[in-house]
């Protein structure tokens, strides 16, 4: 624990000290939490629209306190595997593959239910509505599994260098999620070209991960031929 703080005011200084790479990171992970989170946010609602209102609030509570629990889970492990060879590689691939499923999702999408009165834009996923509420618990745990260890490895590529900063990019998803999911899935869906920055930064870290796993002197592919 001594160690993660130390890591964390010490890429808080080089944040005052005007460090841009420091900046640079920050900012890539502060974007990506943000577009995360209510992309989270608008999943769970859409999935829990179809239920009674009373078992629709215990769905959305249920994904909200299973996102956080994951993404914590997620970055101890991440952050481990990152330093084995040919993994910084297949996790940029993912992202990728993260950033495609994002671009459909950006793409005009049908109305797959009414969404949940508690999460604004969720009408406008394209996904439909469980059928029960087992069903529904079921379907966002899924979902929670894939965009939890999506937020935790982009954010793990962005701040790589910088580890107090991935620790920083964990609470700010944390609290995210938490507190103020509903209010960004909001002004996601009002302003759209937020999530297309979203999507290149995503973009811009897996291709900036597929680079390091090929070449990096410690993790890449090539040490592998040496």
């Amino acid at each position: 624990m001594d160690a993660i703080w130390t890591q964390i005011v010490a890429d808080i200084a080089h944040l005052f000290n005007g460090d841009g790479s420091a900046w640079l990171a920050f900012g890539q992970v502060l974007l990506i939490d943000i577009m995360l989170a209510g992309d989270n946010a608008i999943v769970i609602g859409a999935l829990a629209a179809g239920l009674p209102a009373d078992q629709r609030k215990k769905v959305i509570l249920i994904g909200i306190i299973a996102a956080l629990v994951l993404r914590i889970a997620f970055a101890l492990v991440v952050t481990q595997l990152l330093q084995v060879v040919g993994l910084v590689f297949a996790g940029g691939l993912l992202l990728l593959w993260v950033a495609w499923k994002m671009y459909r999702e950006l793409r005009p999408a049908g109305h797959g239910g009414p969404g949940s009165p508690e999460i604004d834009g969720d009408e406008h996923s394209g996904l439909k509505p469980a059928k029960s509420f087992a069903a529904a618990a079921w379907a966002v745990a899924v979902a929670d599994v894939s965009m939890s260890l999506d937020n935790v490895l982009a954010v793990a590529g962005a701040a790589r260098d910088h580890p107090g900063i991935l620790m920083i990019g964990l609470l700010i998803a944390v609290a995210l999620m938490g507190i103020a999911s509903n209010v960004i899935a909001k002004y996601i869906e009002r302003y759209r070209w937020i999530a297309w920055i979203g999507l290149l930064v995503i973009v811009y870290v897996a291709g900036s991960m597929i680079y390091t796993g090929i070449t990096d002197q410690e993790v890449g592919l090539l040490t592998l031929f040496r």
